[in-house]
């Protein structure tokens, strides 16, 4: 429950500051089972604490919910406040999804009615498909796009064919109209013998790109089931949904998770009898190494030129380091790190930075400040981790000089810039 003040309220509302800077300014596990009362109308008064309170019961929920949404909007100005609200975070977040989904629906762009009769006026009474894509075609709005699409659709003895559908759906896709692209898709599953692979493959990138990944399964699962050949799922079709699977690289959970759909994704390519290519198989082994399966990016690896007719990139090598030296497989990196120089390739920043760390978490710093002089030299960036790491390992060998001459050197060298070398004296300190 929160309770504010009818003169703190005023300064929100005159200074046009939603009472959404509340919320966000102070999240739902800070909060505590008492008041607060905001006099002070300053601007400050937003980084003070937002307590809960007590349920006022005058209010039903129904009010809350529609005073709620007039808040947001800065429509009226209410004397006293009292919100009904959860305890919990996922309460928490549950509001903020309903206040975006609100604005969201307010902020969608309205119908230019002018541009859309201009360009319904220049088409013949009897038009075809043809005429219908050159029209759609000079439309820069994906409104009035969507609008000229559903109008034709109407019409007596015309149909759509597959590029009207794929101009339609590429630019209100392109717009982020996702609502408006799945009423256009569900028209176009409804008619029979229309399709292609390329219009199938767009619908699928645009559903990935709204994070819709059942809904690009179900066209997946369509394109398998055409009858057409031209319909099938190629290669870019298969490449499309691996790189939507493998967008959230930041939750090793998420990605074990989805490990298993993209094995059975790329088992299956293979038995339709598409070759997979280098992006392909790099999916697979950066699949495997944020999965934490590194043994399994190994078996894709070894398998490259030898089953698969590509051979490793600078990606394939990166990948497979960075996985070894997050396990502490030092000795492994360290030798695809040297197969990889005698291919040409240099290793990325990332990979350099997870082998100097590796070897000094190891106990290898000598090794470690070798290969960070090495990276240097490559025009790679050390970030400020890994120097710490380095030196902070040096110093716990006893080797408080080497410490500092390593330190000076790197500022010597222009290695280092001035406010990162001020922090690590900090560090060490």
């Amino acid at each position: 429950m929160i309770f504010v003040r009818r003169e703190y309220l005023k300064s929100i509302c005159c200074s046009r500051i939603s009472i959404y800077q509340i919320f966000y300014a102070n999240p739902c596990h800070n909060y505590y089972p008492y008041s607060k009362i905001f006099s002070n109308c300053t601007p400050s008064a937003l980084d003070f604490p937002c307590y809960l309170h007590q349920i006022d019961n005058r209010w039903n929920p129904k009010q809350l919910s529609t005073l709620r949404t007039q808040i947001e909007l800065n429509s009226y100005r209410y004397t006293q406040l009292s919100f009904y609200y959860f305890y919990s975070s996922g309460a928490f977040r549950s509001f903020k999804k309903r206040v975006r989904k609100r604005l969201k629906t307010i902020a969608k762009p309205c119908l230019n009615e002018a541009q859309f009769h201009q360009a319904i006026s220049g088409l013949l009474p009897r038009f075809s498909a043809g005429e219908l894509c050159d029209v759609l075609n000079l439309q820069v709005d994906p409104v009035v796009c969507l609008a000229i699409f559903n109008w034709a659709s109407q019409q007596p003895r015309f149909r759509h064919d597959v590029l009207t559908y794929h101009i339609t759906i590429k630019k209100v896709g392109a717009a982020r109209l996702y609502d408006e692209m799945d009423v256009v898709v569900e028209q176009l599953l409804s008619e029979p013998n229309i399709g292609s692979e390329a219009l199938y493959n767009t619908i699928i990138y645009f559903l990935t790109e709204a994070r819709k990944l059942t809904r690009a399964a179900i066209i997946f699962k369509h394109m398998r089931s055409c009858s057409t050949l031209d319909c099938r799922p190629s290669l870019r079709t298969y490449n499309i949904l691996f790189a939507a699977f493998l967008s959230r690289r930041s939750d090793s959970y998420i990605n074990h998770m989805y490990m298993a759909t993209i094995r059975s994704l790329f088992k299956q390519m293979v038995n339709d009898g598409i070759e997979p290519d280098i992006f392909s198989l790099n999916s697979m082994i950066e699949g495997y190494v944020l999965s934490l399966h590194v043994n399994d990016a190994l078996r894709i690896f070894h398998q490259m030129g030898v089953v698969y007719n590509c051979l490793p990139n600078s990606r394939s090598y990166d990948y497979l380091i960075h996985g070894l030296c997050a396990q502490g497989r030092t000795d492994n990196a360290r030798k695809l790190c040297n197969e990889m120089k005698r291919q040409g390739f240099v290793l990325s920043s990332k990979s350099y930075n997870s082998l100097v760390n590796a070897l000094a978490l190891g106990g290898e710093v000598d090794e470690a400040v070798s290969y960070l002089w090495e990276m240097t030299e490559k025009q790679r960036s050390a970030d400020f981790i890994t120097y710490q790491t380095v030196l902070d390992h040096m110093s716990k060998q006893g080797r408080k000089q080497d410490v500092m001459s390593l330190l000076k050197e790197l500022r010597e060298k222009d290695r280092l810039d001035g406010h990162t070398y001020q922090r690590l004296l900090l560090v060490l300190k």
